[in-house]
């Protein structure tokens, strides 16, 4: 054991973990960065020739890549913590079944309700949704994909038995509610701004 080992349960001294971890920080960062300099100066956009939807399609298939990189980092971290039972196997694994079925659930049906564009940051392109998505699961959650993600987490740590995951999914969980702070606030700027524009066009075909 080194000085960075909690008691055998966590091994900071991992050069693994330390890149799980900055991959999940890269991630939500690096396309909120992304996409507001979309929005500002349409940089993907003009690299498409003017073709929104291409961009955003090519901003999916980088968002949608780095989250596997993301994924496949974690287990290869969580291969070199150690392997301590909490709880028993038979709990743990139950709970970690149920726990990667909801989160997946939370994850396909709001990628389904949103679509594409609507799920990649759309928005962001000037491509919007013509009225709130208001169906399962956002009937019951605010922000269903980032709670689907952070559960799957969860669930592979309880599955693998590596205390270290719980401790990487906490901070998915932090990073995710930082991501929301910034990213809520600048979709509701983008909708409002719309609105004011069309209300300016009612007035003045009226």
């Amino acid at each position: 054991m080194t000085s960075l080992d909690f008691n055998g349960l966590i091994d900071l001294d991992k050069a693994s973990l330390t890149l799980s971890l900055l991959s999940i920080t890269f991630n939500p960062t690096a396309w909120n960065i992304v996409a507001r300099n979309e929005y500002h100066n349409k940089t993907i956009t003009r690299l498409f020739g003017g073709n929104r939807k291409a961009g955003c399609y090519f901003l999916a298939v980088m968002i949608f890549s780095f989250g596997i990189l993301r994924d496949y980092l974690y287990h290869e971290a969580l291969k070199e913590q150690p392997k301590v039972a909490l709880i028993p196997y038979e709990y743990a694994s139950k709970i970690a079944v149920v726990l990667f079925g909801l989160g997946q659930l939370f994850v396909i049906t709001s990628t389904w309700q949103l679509g594409i564009t609507g799920t990649f940051l759309g928005d962001y392109f000037g491509i919007l949704m013509d009225h709130r998505v208001e169906g399962f699961p956002f009937n019951i959650l605010n922000d269903p994909m980032y709670v689907g993600s952070t559960m799957s987490f969860i669930a592979t740590a309880l599955w693998t038995e590596r205390p270290a995951g719980l401790f990487i999914s906490a901070y998915v969980y932090i990073v995710y509610r930082i991501a929301l702070l910034f990213e809520g606030p600048f979709t509701d700027m983008i909708y409002s701004n719309r609105a004011a524009e069309q209300k300016k066009a009612e007035g003045k075909s009226s």
